[in-house]
């Protein structure tokens, strides 16, 4: 009787221990697979939430509606985004791996850079703009500059015509830099023969040159509909000052060397030779600067 009870009790404590073996087995697995489950979620949220954001400039401030482009290196995706008011922009959930940033705006040549995002740090890269003035300061539109071949030609052949005007430009500079530098002994007290007419030769030559300049800025055919803006606004409107200048300093000028030559005082309307011509050198310097650096 007492056997039999005991080999009982023997297997019921043999079937419990099974049992809650079988359990535990279960609740480990369980729980290693939450565990899985919340790491897994853990880093695919620090991976998914990458921004790379920052600012583009140029030396006169904040670049407004800019295109941002980033293309992934590995899969050649690409994201694109929109600089705000203030020049920010903002590209997120960014996975990480090796990227290319290009920032496309009108009037500046493309602006490409490498970017390498690290999961769960956030990036900053702010990108300045530079480069001389591009076609698109000189008004023309991007239609414009790749349009039909009537217009690429009337293009091409203004920018030859506008190279030799840039050239001869520069090279009437240095005759009126002298003119202005012999000013001061052709109408001097002490002043000679010799140093008028070496003013007067200087003069002319600045003259002849900066007119044949003119005609080629002049006659460099148009393309309708081009506006023109930036740098080249400001190189026009000083023409306005140096190119009435330029037809008024000679004028009294020669009065003035007819009254010297007289051995009477420059008197008169003649007494004005010498502030035009200095406000008329002060205009044409800023009207080379206007296109020689970049603001």
């Amino acid at each position: 009787m007492h056997g039999i009870q005991l080999d009982e009790f023997a297997l019921i404590i043999e079937g419990d221990f099974r049992m809650n073996w079988k359990a535990q087995k279960v609740f480990v697995g369980l729980w290693v697979l939450l565990l899985g489950l919340m790491v897994a979620d853990h880093a695919s949220a620090q991976e998914a939430g990458v921004t790379l954001s920052g600012t583009v400039t140029t030396s006169s401030g904040a670049v407004a509606n800019a295109k941002i482009t980033l293309k992934n290196a590995a899969t050649q995706q690409t994201t694109e985004a929109q600089t705000d008011a203030s020049g920010r922009y903002s590209v997120q959930d960014l996975p990480a791996g090796d990227y290319e940033l290009s920032v496309s705006v009108e009037g500046f040549p493309i602006t490409t850079m490498p970017v390498t995002i690290v999961a769960g740090v956030s990036k900053m890269m702010d990108v300045t703009l530079g480069g001389a003035p591009s076609l698109g300061d000189l008004g023309f539109s991007s239609a414009q500059i790749q349009g039909s071949p009537q217009n690429q030609a009337l293009l091409d052949k203004r920018s030859h015509m506008l190279k030799i005007h840039q050239r001869l430009g520069l090279i009437a500079a240095v005759p009126m830099i002298a003119s202005v530098a012999t000013s001061f002994g052709a109408s001097g007290r002490s002043t000679s023969s010799t140093d008028r007419y070496l003013h007067l030769a200087l003069g002319a030559a600045t003259g002849d040159l900066y007119f044949t300049s003119a005609y080629f800025a002049i006659r460099a055919p148009k393309i309708p509909g081009t506006q023109t803006r930036g740098q080249i606004r400001a190189h026009k409107i000083l023409a306005w000052i140096h190119g009435p200048g330029m037809i008024l300093t000679p004028i009294l000028g020669g009065m003035a060397f007819s009254e010297r030559s007289k051995g009477e005082r420059v008197h008169g309307i003649a007494s004005a030779h010498g502030p035009v011509a200095i406000v008329t050198a002060s205009a044409y310097a800023a009207a080379i600067l206007s296109v020689s650096v970049k603001f």
